[in-house]
């Protein structure tokens, strides 16, 4: 169980904030969602708060998250602290670092988050820039070990379908042959009843996500890229 911290009850300077790097799709490519910063709101900044009361780390996050953009992650973890003498938008002490994904949306944004892609990210405090840059590595990481790419799908899928998903999360193309000789691997999806017309080819039978138990425990998935 992990320690709950609490801000001071005054001063200028806050010991620490919990600060969220969400990815989402947009289209094809992965972003990254921001708010509005500084004293005019023309800066851009990770969304960012503080604990409220006895409120938990994670809960705190996941507030942080639905503030900015209406809605709780589908998945989120915590990465780490972060302070190494970088700035931050508000000049905290330190800041504990969440990663989060949210399903994709026809929408760009509301009123207090935007969406901006992963190499538009200059404009943020230095420290958020590494927050950012550490949970993309930690997305990526934790793809073989937990269901993430299948929180930002529909409960039926096809497998082109999900192979996008993960070459987006990933950054890279992967073999359609091994990816599919993966999948079946670890026992992760099973097919449905259901088909759906793509195109003019014939039509794609639709996946549900059905992860099989095994005696011997999770087993991470491995994936071939293409270059």
């Amino acid at each position: 169980m992990r320690e709950r911290l609490s801000l001071p009850a005054s001063g200028r300077r806050s010991s620490f904030t919990i600060d969220v790097v969400v990815f989402s799709p947009r289209g094809r490519s992965l972003a990254v969602l921001c708010v509005p910063a500084g004293k005019k709101g023309k800066e851009r900044a990770l969304p960012y708060g503080a604990p409220a009361g006895e409120e938990s780390l994670e809960r705190c996050a996941r507030r942080v998250v639905k503030e900015a953009v209406g809605q709780e992650p589908a998945w989120i973890e915590q990465i780490g602290a972060f302070a190494e003498g970088k700035r931050h938008v508000v000049d905290a002490e330190l800041s504990i670092g969440f990663v989060a994904v949210l399903p994709g949306a026809d929408e760009d944004g509301d009123a207090s988050g935007v969406w901006s892609s992963l190499s538009d990210l200059s404009a943020l405090a230095p420290r958020q820039r590494t927050i950012a840059d550490a949970g993309l590595a930690a997305l990526r990481a934790r793809l073989d070990h937990a269901p993430i790419a299948f929180k930002l799908l529909p409960p039926r899928f096809t497998l082109s379908e999900l192979q996008q998903t993960y070459e987006m999360l990933l950054g890279k193309r992967l073999h359609k042959a091994s990816f599919r000789r993966a999948l079946q691997a670890a026992y992760l999806v099973e097919p449905t009843d259901k088909w759906r017309s793509e195109g003019r080819g014939r039509p794609a039978q639709l996946f549900a996500f059905s992860p099989r138990k095994r005696r011997q425990g999770p087993r991470g998935v491995r994936f071939d890229g293409v270059t």
